[in-house]
């Protein structure tokens, strides 16, 4: 469960963010200590952020290595409307493939047909759930 407030003008702002945005910035850190920021589509469900990834990527092994992530949102054009969330990735096994998850599934839809990906054809290249569970947010 996520130890965010949500009541808060800059928690309120976040979630709807959560819920609304099509992507976020993950940003893990390689197993050399470099940050590695990763725009990725995500899905805002209960309390976690679920991503799905290819398998074998360094985003992969920087989560194994080292559960610790950010999450931002691109900024306005002037530089406001900052949401920068901290927490903890786990890749996880028990979680529904993206064509069974059909809240991902239904957020995706056009963007999926877009890049001239069905949902099962996406579902077999990101293959590689991940669960991020927001611990701190901090903006303006």
């Amino acid at each position: 469960m996520t130890g965010i407030d949500f009541t808060t003008e800059l928690g309120a702002r976040a979630r709807a963010r959560l819920e609304s945005e099509e992507v976020i910035w993950l940003t893990t850190v390689s197993v050399k200590g470099m940050p590695q920021p990763s725009p990725v589509w995500f899905l805002w469900q209960n309390d976690h952020l679920v991503i799905y990834s290819q398998p074998n990527t360094p985003k992969i092994r920087a989560i194994r290595e080292n559960p610790n992530v950010a999450l931002n949102f691109n900024a306005s054009e002037t530089g406001g409307d900052v949401a920068v969330l901290r927490g903890t990735a786990e890749v996880v096994g028990d979680e529904a493939p993206a064509d069974a998850n059909d809240e991902y599934i239904a957020k995706y839809t056009v963007p999926l047909e877009r890049l001239g990906y069905t949902p099962a054809q996406f579902a077999a290249e990101y293959s590689v759930p991940i669960r991020v569970t927001p611990t701190h947010l901090r903006g303006f």
